[in-house]
């Protein structure tokens, strides 16, 4: 039988099932409904929906209206959805999970209010309310069946770190086991002051935001550490090398950042790498399938376990829903919504990978993709090229969104099939507030309704809707795509396959396996070629999607934790007494997991105050 791949990271395997009991535990208060009963979740799903995930939502909406770009509800919700579960101690974990699951869908599906703005901009007529609603709500549950199918390939078998899922999962360990809880505060707290100071800072003073600093980049390089990060630094400054090449070739203009095309080729490059390693894994399923009679069938814990046909079904269910109110509501053409549905399939899992690795989801990148796609196709209706576009973007927000819920439960160990019932609730009340919100906000400013792009000197203030700036520019693109554009997607699909096929010839090496694993120079020499020489396409992608700012704050996160891991090699602390007596803390919950987390969960409850703040202001 074929080997199985490496997973991408280092993560320790999730805890065994019987270290967890989603439904056990009786709660320290007697006021409180047991675990697992009707009332249990009735609370849950209450302070979610009506309180956690309008939280998250507005903060999700205000980000996008201003800066161009949303911190996920994840480890906001998880803050403040422990509150709510302490009194259940250890096993409270869970239903903070739960709750965190629904509230951070209602906030990525408000986040997506954007596309309100987009076709005001673009003049569209706006259909009716209920049919945008059904539209938005039926490729929201599209794409949470989608993320789901994923979730066995990218959390179980590759092991992808997905760092606010992460920070989260440490978080809800923490906020509900005293025990955890003193041996982690210092570190955690610590590291969330700390993200709300340079979230600050950066906000107030010009200069500090000009250099890409940001705490949630840095904790996200924290979490995943060096071998991630710093192919992301690699990629910048290869791009920052060829700008003036590019620029003298004609491929971006006099004063254009690379990242301009290097986020075509960024996701091109994922699109090579991903067509390795999925057929890869299809060699891999087709031996299994032909040596099932003779293996013993694996043991799948009850908390993993999912009912695939059902699935299946309901990611069918929802696609012919999604195709008949695209069509017979929304009077758009049946070929595109279709192609708009197959690029989700691909990007789901493509932006997964992405997000899982570097904590950054693609969105914007894979949206202006699937424009330029069309556009080869022949497309030249700005409405159909936003409606069909948006299948994809809001199937690869929510999606992923679930792939990294779904990485918090495998290190709790929390059941999967509630908890895609708590994210699809979520979802549903997502779609009704996505187009609330965005009346509200253009509404209450009238700024946000002005096309940028046709009067770019107008005085927007704090308004510069930098994502819907970019959506309504590659809608505007249509029947204009350059050659020099599609030769850089087969520059990206040619480098992350030739890569991949490289890194995967080199892992197999037994020789080279050896000498890496044998000395401080082969770790030395193993480092640079998985870092720098022959960087991963997934993380070196990441330096084409943002300036080289950010990417050089994320490769520090990443050096500084590697260093700390290396050199201060100790002992796993223990949760209570003195040493040796009590629970050690879980070897995922490193100082620097926990710092690095705390800096994401920093810089997520500043925008949250910022965000409740402008709503304030914008009643009064």
């Amino acid at each position: 039988m074929a080997q199985s791949a490496p997973p991408l990271s280092s993560s320790p395997p999730p805890p065994a099932s019987s270290e967890v009991s989603p439904q056990g535990g009786a709660p320290r208060f007697s006021w409180l409904p047991a675990p697992g009963t009707w009332k249990f979740h009735l609370l849950l799903s209450a302070v979610a929906i009506f309180v956690l995930g309008p939280l998250g939502g507005i903060a999700a909406s205000y980000m996008n209206f201003s800066l161009g770009f949303f911190v996920g509800g994840q480890v906001l919700a998880g803050i403040l959805g422990s509150a709510v579960t302490y009194g259940y101690g250890p096993e409270g974990k869970h239903g903070a999970n739960y709750m965190q699951t629904m509230a951070a869908s209602v906030a990525s599906m408000c986040a997506m209010s954007v596309l309100i703005q987009a076709m005001v901009w673009l003049g569209m007529p706006q259909p009716a309310a209920w049919h945008l609603m059904l539209f938005v709500g039926c490729v929201g549950m599209f794409g949470v069946g989608l993320g789901m199918l994923y979730t066995p390939l990218l959390v179980d078998r590759l092991q992808l770190d997905y760092p606010s899922g992460y920070a989260v999962a440490n978080i809800l360990r923490a906020l509900t086991d005293k025990r955890l809880l003193k041996v982690s505060i210092a570190k955690l707290g610590g590291g969330t002051g700390l993200g709300v100071v340079v979230a600050g800072l950066t906000e107030r003073f010009a200069a500090l935001g000009s250099i890409g600093l940001s705490g949630s980049t840095l904790g996200a390089g924290m979490v995943v550490g060096s071998r991630n990060t710093v192919p992301a630094i690699v990629g910048g400054l290869v791009g920052a090398a060829f700008t003036p090449y590019l620029r003298e070739i004609g491929w971006l203009g006099a004063e254009e950042p690379f990242r301009k095309i290097g986020f075509i080729i960024g996701l091109a490059m994922i699109c090579g790498a991903a067509a390795v390693d999925l057929s890869l894994l299809a060699v891999q399923a087709v031996e299994r399938i032909r040596n099932r009679a003779k293996a013993p069938p694996d043991e799948v814990p009850a908390w993993k376990q999912v009912n695939l046909p059902r699935l299946l079904a309901w990611v069918v269910f929802w696609g012919v829903a999604l195709v008949g109110v695209a069509t017979y509501l929304l009077n758009q053409p049946l070929g595109f919504i279709l192609f708009g549905m197959g690029l989700s399939v691909l990007f789901v899992l493509i932006n997964g990978i992405a997000y899982g690795i570097t904590d950054q989801n693609p969105l914007s990148s894979a949206f202006v993709i699937s424009v330029l796609l069309m556009s080869m196709l022949g497309l030249r209706n700005p409405v159909v090229g936003l409606l069909a576009a948006s299948i994809l973007l809001i199937s690869t927000s929510v999606g992923c969104d679930m792939q990294q819920d779904r990485s918090t439960g495998w290190r709790l160990g929390t059941n999967r099939t509630i908890q895609f019932r708590y994210q699809v609730i979520g979802i549903v009340m997502g779609s009704v507030l996505c187009l609330g919100l965005a009346k509200v906000f253009m509404s209450a400013y009238p700024v946000l309704a002005i096309n940028q792009l046709d009067l770019p000197e107008v005085e927007v203030g704090q308004w510069s809707s930098a994502m819907t700036y970019k959506l309504v520019g590659a809608i505007r693109s249509l029947g204009t795509l350059s050659d020099y554009t599609v030769k850089a997607l087969l520059l990206g699909l040619t480098l992350g396959f030739t890569i991949e096929v490289a890194r995967k010839l080199l892992k197999r090496n037994a020789r080279y396996q050896a000498y890496v694993k044998g000395s401080r120079a082969g770790y030395a020499v193993g480092w640079t070629m998985d870092s720098v020489l022959l960087a991963s396409p997934y993380a070196s992608s990441f330096g084409a999607f943002i300036n080289l700012p950010a990417a050089l704050w994320f490769g520090v996160g990443g050096i500084v934790s590697s260093l700390w891991n290396t050199l201060a090699k100790k002992p796993a602390p223990h949760a209570a007494g003195s040493p040796g007596e009590g629970e050690a803390l879980p070897e995922d919950m490193s100082t620097t997991s926990l710092v690095g987390g705390g800096l994401i969960a920093g810089e997520s409850l500043y925008f949250l105050f910022v965000g409740l703040a402008g709503l304030v202001s914008l009643l009064w």
